[in-house]
């Protein structure tokens, strides 16, 4: 199968040796986004509210490179620094996928790229 690096400027470039987001057959995945703002390559975000719409907005930048949405995604991984912003992020979250849920896990980890407190990941099926 073949495989086609996605990429927008319309999300933040990637700050390591990966992609945006790689789309093979009909199956897209989105590498992990933090709350880069991509008009400026920095975290503006001043809370943790703040940084999950910025994530979920550069998510639904490369999804739209893609030729997708929301309604496509099937799984998706949330890393949390502190398990308290767990429903602040739920809440964000939510408001962007509509209802259409996908298949998720959670987790906490000890630290993220630029000492941000999200991010996340997602596939997507065309």
């Amino acid at each position: 199968m073949s495989k086609v690096i996605i990429e927008t400027a319309s999300a933040p470039a990637p700050i390591g040796p990966y992609s945006q987001a790689v789309k093979s057959g009909n199956m897209l995945f989105i590498s992990g986004q933090v709350a880069i703002n991509p008009a400026s390559g920095n975290v503006e975000a001043t809370d943790v509210q703040g940084e999950a719409h910025q994530v979920m907005k550069n998510l639904k930048a490369i999804l739209h490179e893609a030729g997708m949405d929301f309604s496509q995604v099937v799984k998706t991984t949330i890393f949390l620094t502190d398990m308290s912003h767990f429903t602040t992020v739920n809440e964000v979250y939510a408001a962007y996928l509509g209802g259409t849920y996908p298949a998720r896990e959670t987790v906490a980890v000890k630290g993220l790229p630029k000492n941000v407190n999200v991010e996340i990941s997602m596939i997507a099926v065309a």
